[in-house]
């Protein structure tokens, strides 16, 4: 009866998130003006209390996609939920003007469950690979001219993921895939109006839509330094991938005419990952991840000149003071963590570097088992240039990692 209830919750949920999903609207960054906008965090639960790591990230209780060589550590009879939300407050500022803004969206849902008894398991879940929004404008004057010039832009893409691991070497080599399904539309628009002929208007309106698929490869390897205490070493590996599936469109207001145009390159780039943890069973963990992306080999409606190539650092712990003891407290996981990266978009030439710093805490629900994480993620974007628009943002995150038993056969005597 239980197990038929929590289907019909997970069901729900699972297709109330891939409507939400669809329709998200994570930032109002002007940055997002730029490319596939600003790139999604790909880490869940623990992982994004933590810094957002994930490549060197093995646990049993939790869903990994950032190292999909992760899945097979879980339990032969266990099964796995996790789906997340967030709201964030943003704060913007050129030096003269500010402003703030207010956003939330479903960050990811996915489940995970066993496979071929214990040395395999596999996991299918949707989450945002990129986001787009913001809005902006100004009154200009051109000789005795005076109009008002706006941009908005929405939308983003979503990725579907199904990931396959098996334990090569049992609980020490695992390897690893994601086939990803990329699909969304991102959306530019760019308006100027002018003060005659009762307040004339011109309005272009360009739409790329995506549908592809993409594929990731991860291997895990674990190092046993003692009875409880494991070090863990991750690679992951994306390879460039070709967008086949795009169409560009343009809409101009003064004619009503759109203008399909397909065949025009867009690529992701190859992206290489390293991780590495040390974990004392039931008690601590301490993680490192380097990830390197290529964007500036990657084109962009035929231009590869937009893109720079990316190097994100992450680092953080998580912390059980006593994992048996009957206090609540002593049984709560206690996260924190840091990270720094660089812009994969170039404006004029120039870029900007991102630092975050992440706190968070698991609460234990009463079997012990399943956990509801909050984090709380600060962020700040720092231009190379003053003229650059600077960024700083709040996040929480809130998180449910469903975990049961449920392919455990009870004997009767």
């Amino acid at each position: 009866m239980r197990k038929s209830i929590s289907l019909i919750v997970i069901s729900g949920v699972l297709t109330l998130l891939s409507v939400e999903l669809a329709a998200q609207n994570g930032t109002n960054s002007p940055y997002t003006r730029y490319g596939y906008g600003e790139l999604a965090n790909s880490s869940f639960g623990a992982g994004r209390s933590m810094g957002g790591i994930g490549v060197g990230l093995r646990s049993s209780r939790q869903i990994n996609p950032m190292n999909p060589a992760s899945y097979s550590c879980m339990d032969s009879m266990t099964f796995l939920f996790d789906f997340g939300a967030s709201g964030q407050i943003s704060w913007y500022s050129d030096g003269t003007n500010s402003q703030h803004d207010f956003n939330g969206n479903v960050e990811y849902m996915a489940m995970q469950f066993p496979i071929l008894k214990k040395r395999a398991a596999m996991s299918i879940g949707l989450m945002p690979f990129s986001h787009v929004g913001y809005k902006f404008g100004e009154v200009k004057t051109t000789e005795d001219l005076t109009y008002t010039e706006s941009f908005e832009g929405y939308g983003g893409l979503n990725q579907l993921f199904a990931g396959l691991s098996i334990e090569l070497w049992k609980k020490r080599l695992s390897l690893g895939a994601n086939l990803n399904y990329l699909f969304g539309t991102v959306t530019h628009s760019a308006t100027s109006v002018y003060s005659i002929q009762n307040s004339t208007y011109v309005q272009t309106t360009k739409a790329i839509k995506i549908k592809n698929a993409a594929l990731d490869f991860g291997m895990q390897y674990v190092h046993p330094l003692s009875k409880n205490d494991n070090l863990i070493f991750g690679l992951t590996f994306s390879p460039k991938t070709k967008l086949g599936n795009v169409t560009y469109e343009t809409t101009t207001s003064t004619s009503v005419v759109t203008d399909t145009i397909s065949g025009l390159a867009y690529d992701l780039p190859t992206r290489l990952g390293f991780g590495t943890s040390f974990v004392r069973d039931n008690k601590l963990i301490v993680a490192l991840d380097a990830t390197y992306q290529k964007w500036s080999e990657a084109s962009f409606g035929g231009r590869n000149d937009g893109f720079n190539d990316r190097l994100k650092i992450a680092a953080g712990a998580e912390w059980i003071p006593n994992f048996y003891s009957r206090p609540y407290l002593n049984r709560m996981k206690y996260r924190a963590g840091i990270n720094y990266s660089n812009s994969y978009i170039i404006v004029k030439d120039k870029g900007y570097n991102e630092i975050g710093a992440t706190l968070g805490v698991g609460f234990p629900i009463t079997d012990q088992r399943s956990f509801v994480n909050v984090s709380f993620e600060y962020v700040k974007i720092r231009p190379e240039v003053k003229t650059m628009i600077n960024e700083n943002y709040f996040r929480l995150t809130l998180s449910y990692t469903f975990n049961e038993f449920w392919f455990f056969k009870m004997k009767l005597d």
